[in-house]
């Protein structure tokens, strides 16, 4: 997974490491999955999305993950590419495939998940000693994700990513907690807290809030993530918006209507568009208003990584254009 020799082109934009797989979707809309006679697939993965997302506003993104030694694999490296997204970072285990996503899509609001990543999925692997630890230190924004805390050896690379970054800006956790990958809350909650210590910015939705701090009110979920020592907090609250608060502002946006198709990957999408906007040095109100749209516009598409608009695409959307 180490950076395959020297590299003299500038540090990247961002640098995510987690999860990344195989969505398969189906086409059959509002029919239990059982019931389902058409899919299709596409690249997947929180982390993964986050980079690909950033690399269509035009950064320069890098995934850190590992994938099986089997098609779905090849298909990983070969999506990233063609999504500009710099995949050399991304390497091979043996034993666990490729993790593949089935979901149930019942618009507007429910799409059940199911994750086939047993007994352990190959993102979960990464090595401390693996990692290119270069250019962590040198991106302008690191990206981890909660998941990536759930298990050994990667909880550990991600501390020993941490420690050798330091607590710079733009030092990202996505709290992103789903309760499957974890034995039981209390262990994520000790985790994702340890996390918070290492970063500068943190983003989730209440849910998610309530795990880290213990809170889902969105303006006191906030205020415990500062009380932390994280610069921006920022809390999403799905149909009513979101919050986003420093030591010196609060920010709220109402939601962004679109007629829902898959919200799956929205708030990745809002990641990708987050990310940008803090690279731009915009205006906090900006940035929220921006990444909001950028993830609206997702939940009105069916898949995830390949539905991430480009910076025209969100800025016509806030101009009301079609």
């Amino acid at each position: 997974m180490s950076a395959p020799g020297p590299d003299d082109r500038p540090p990247y934009d961002l640098v995510a490491v987690g999860r990344c797989g195989v969505d398969i979707y189906p086409l059959d809309h509002g029919v239990p999955l059982e019931d389902v006679t058409r899919f299709e697939k596409f690249l997947g993965g929180s982390a993964t999305n986050v980079a690909v997302a950033a690399a269509r506003h035009g950064r320069r993104s890098a995934i850190i993950t590992r994938t099986g030694r089997d098609p779905f694999g090849r298909y990983i490296g070969r999506e990233l590419r063609r999504l500009g997204v710099d995949d050399r970072f991304v390497s091979a285990v043996d034993g666990p495939p490729t993790p593949v996503t089935f979901c149930e899509v019942f618009p507007p609001d429910d799409f059940p998940l199911y994750f086939y990543r047993y007994p352990t999925a190959p993102d979960l692997m990464i090595e401390a000693d693996e990692l290119p630890l270069d250019a962590i230190k040198a991106a302008r924004v690191f990206w981890a994700t909660g998941t990536g805390l759930s298990r050994e050896p990667s909880r550990s690379a991600h501390h020993t990513a941490w420690q050798a970054r330091g607590r710079r800006a733009h030092t990202v956790l996505d709290l992103d907690y789903r309760p499957m990958f974890w034995p039981d809350a209390a262990e994520a909650r000790t985790a994702i807290r340890a996390a918070i210590e290492h970063v500068t910015v943190a983003v989730g939705n209440r849910e998610e809030c309530e795990i880290a701090v213990g809170e889902t009110d969105p303006h006191r979920a906030a205020g415990a993530l500062l009380d932390l020592g994280v610069e921006l907090a920022v809390v999403k609250r799905g149909p009513d918006g979101v919050l986003a608060a420093t030591a010196d502002e609060r920010v709220e946006v109402p939601p962004f209507p679109v007629p829902v198709v898959n919200g799956l990957g929205a708030g990745d999408a809002f990641g990708g568009a987050l990310v940008h906007g803090l690279l731009g040095g915009w205006e906090l109100a900006r940035v929220l208003r921006f990444a909001n749209v950028a993830g609206a516009i997702v939940a009105g598409r069916l898949e995830c990584s390949t539905a991430m608009p480009t910076e025209d695409e969100v800025e016509a959307a806030l101009a009301g254009r079609p």
